[in-house]
């Protein structure tokens, strides 16, 4: 679950920080120390989990909640109780108080993980059209091996055939099931299923040797169940 932290505190931040990093099934993507920053984030980025403080200056926890129309899972951190009816009423996964402990922690986590796991699946169909020359090509999940970046363009090497296309890494993957496909280097997404070996950071899928480099190995071994 990819997490965005909200807190403006330095010390509750830094031990928010140490609790995400020891649960496995936890990737921090943003640590921000207030809530309109967060706006901008949640509209381009997908986040899954979300750790809120509710005092902060100048935008409350509460109001960012009440100002976004559709939010992923929120955890709310707080040193105050009486925003916990309210809280509910938002329909957040936990209230955490401060100081909380780890215990206490992972609890809220695997709650927020266990919504996920029984959330309904939106039906996406397992395909994506990508614009090729002048026409739309349709790519079926299933055929993709891996896509390679060349400059200007992204080369999609499939079972049976290359497609060159001016689409971006950022658009391809916004089309792309997150659980199937994952960006291991500037240069280089995989469709984790046809991968056959990893060996010294480096991803075997038929006769290419990729890359995996240090922005995107966290992510990349957590979706593989391994350490990295």
């Amino acid at each position: 679950m990819n997490c965005l932290l909200i807190e403006d505190e330095p010390l509750a931040m830094l031990r928010l920080k140490a609790y995400v990093q020891r649960v496995p099934f936890l990737t921090l993507s943003h640590a921000i120390d207030n809530g309109l920053e967060a706006i901008p984030i949640l509209q381009r980025e997908p986040i899954d989990l979300v750790f809120l403080d509710i005092e902060m200056d100048g935008f409350s926890g509460i109001q960012l909640l009440e100002a976004l129309p559709k939010r992923p899972a929120v955890i709310l951190t707080t040193a105050f109780d009486q925003y916990a009816l309210k809280a509910f009423d938002l329909q957040v996964v936990d209230y955490l108080l401060k100081p909380y402990t780890f215990d206490r922690f992972l609890q809220a986590v695997t709650r927020a993980q266990e919504g996920v796991k029984t959330a309904p699946i939106e039906n996406h169909p397992p395909f994506l059209f990508v614009k090729t020359e002048y026409r739309l090509q349709k790519v079926a999940f299933d055929d993709i091996l891996y896509i390679e970046g060349m400059r200007d363009y992204r080369r999609i090497h499939l079972r049976t055939e290359k497609i060159m296309t001016l689409e971006t890494f950022g658009d391809l993957e916004r089309c792309l099931p997150r659980h199937r496909f994952c960006r291991v280097h500037k240069s280089w997404l995989v469709a984790l299923d046809k991968i056959e070996s990893i060996e010294r950071d480096r991803i075997t899928i038929q006769q290419a040797l990729i890359p995996v480099s240090d922005t995107y190995r966290a992510r990349f071994y957590q979706l593989i169940g391994r350490a990295s």
